[in-house]
């Protein structure tokens, strides 16, 4: 390789790249969208949960459970009403997420040192809404139950627990999204933009031009690839302190870390994209090529599903998905404070994936003379 050709090649590339009306907005914009707009859009925390209350009691302690509820940040009592044929008309019509029934005579059966139980039917339509807000409304209920049963002087029936939640202590789940949204900046920067980088010189028939000159196919190559490496790892440092400024989020674990794994992943997908480009005509060929890669990417990679709750056949899948790896490392190294030593195998793997990668894409490209 001629590193004075590859100089005046990457010296090239970056003029075209700073005359390029599109490119430059898009690397300044991208990392703001994706760090401050898709964290508040692409959130699943369970807030105002719509609550319908059958109150078959009409006593004291059945109004105070719906008032507490009510009360709570995440709970929103709809209606209070007597029948469960009208509860169950506000689920139908969207109105309420859960039906909380109140058995008649509950207060005096807790009184008599009975123990009714309180019925709770959420909608399962929305299966994240209903599971969590049936589980809010629940614990709700019970801590009015036992404050209650303590004002009576009569022993707690359900006993308090204590809930610590490690490396998350709030549940926020901008804290799990930010740092895996890293992963949507290296797919475009270093995979997209240089697919359709390559894919437009064959259309404009620069390629061919270059193709019958003595420049080398891996120095082309490389003069492509080496502006977008560059500026994705610019734009991961910039997504870094926006979840710093902003959110506050600071990686608990060696900021080296997180450098390495963009680098391997952005080795991945820059031999992913140059191999669809080698095999594209046009344009809008590697766009519909790259695009159900992409899809995959985020649907199998842990992004917005959790790799746990996906079928087992589906798991062992997700092995294949490159993305799961560097995923794993920026949640491990933000959240947990790992290390190289915790995370060799999601290291590995991903050098693995950016050898083989860069082996086809560089074994696919045929330089004509």
């Amino acid at each position: 390789m001629n590193l004075r050709i590859l100089k005046v090649l990457l010296a090239k590339e970056v003029r075209l790249m700073r005359r390029n009306p599109f490119i430059p907005r898009l690397i300044v914009a991208l990392p703001f969208m994706a760090m401050l707009i898709l964290p508040l859009v692409a959130n699943f925390d369970v807030r105002n949960v719509g609550v319908t209350v059958v109150d078959n009691d009409c006593t004291e302690l059945s109004r105070r459970i719906a008032a507490n509820m009510d009360a709570a940040g995440f709970l929103s009592v709809k209606e209070c009403v007597f029948t469960y044929d009208e509860a169950l008309q506000t689920v139908e019509n969207g109105e309420s997420d859960a039906i909380l029934v109140i058995p008649p005579g509950y207060s005096a059966d807790l009184l008599k040192g009975r123990n009714p139980q309180l019925s709770l039917d959420a909608n399962g339509v929305d299966a994240i809404k209903g599971m969590l807000g049936s589980r809010y409304a629940a614990i709700s209920a019970t801590q009015t139950v036992s404050r209650w049963l303590s004002e009576q002087g009569l022993p707690l029936a359900v006993p308090h627990v204590n809930i610590l939640n490690y490396y998350n202590p709030t549940l926020d789940f901008r804290n799990y999204m930010i740092p895996a949204l890293m992963v949507v900046l290296i797919i475009i920067i270093c995979g997209f933009l240089p697919t359709l980088n390559l894919v437009s010189e064959k259309e404009t028939g620069t390629i061919e031009a270059m193709n019958v000159t003595p420049v080398g196919k891996f120095t082309f190559v490389l003069s492509k690839l080496i502006p977008y490496w560059v500026v994705g790892i610019l734009v991961v440092t910039l997504g870094m302190l926006i979840g710093w400024l902003v959110y506050g989020l600071v990686p608990a674990g060696n900021v080296g870390c997180i450098y390495l794994a963009a680098v391997l992943f952005s080795l991945v997908m820059s031999g992913l994209g140059v191999t669809i480009a080698n095999k594209s005509s046009t344009i809008l060929q590697s766009i519909f090529v790259m695009f159900a890669f992409i899809m995959i990417f985020q649907l199998m990679g842990g992004l917005f599903t959790p790799i746990p709750s996906m079928p087992h056949w589906a798991q062992y899948m997700t092995y294949a998905v490159p993305p799961r790896f560097f995923i794993e490392i920026m949640r491990a190294v933000y959240l947990k404070g790992a290390g190289i030593s915790d995370l060799w195998p999601q290291y590995l793997a991903l050098s693995g994936f950016a050898l083989f990668l860069c082996l086809v894409a560089a074994l696919t490209y045929k330089k004509r003379a």
